[in-house]
């Protein structure tokens, strides 16, 4: 079954809306971050951050309350999806699933 990709992408962008700090956050970053979850890389990278210590400095500072939710050892992408119940694009092909607990290989 194909993932309809703006579909997913609202999905997303309503989930880090629901918990942004501030306006610039949710009609700014929420739906920019929404956008780049569904490129084929990491998300720190596709936003053009350096590390994902400083995807977590981003995501605490504009998004606090779902930051406070996230595992510490889960990746960003993978638990932003896991919060909708989807599984990232990126993940089909991913050769860092290790560090997202064994993602699945699904059709998307």
């Amino acid at each position: 079954m194909k993932m309809d990709l703006k579909i997913v992408e609202k999905e997303v962008c309503d989930l880090l809306q629901k918990h942004s700090v501030n306006s610039l956050a949710h009609d700014v970053l929420a739906p920019w971050v929404a956008y780049k979850s569904l490129a084929m890389g990491h998300l720190y990278s596709d936003l053009g951050l350096k590390s994902r210590t400083e995807m977590g400095r981003f995501m605490q500072r504009n998004f606090p309350t779902l930051a406070q939710d996230k595992p510490k050892d889960k990746l960003w992408k993978k638990f932003i999806y896991d919060e909708i119940g989807k599984i990232a694009p990126a993940c089909k092909n991913c050769s860092d699933n290790i560090s997202c607990f064994s993602c699945i290989s699904v059709n998307i």
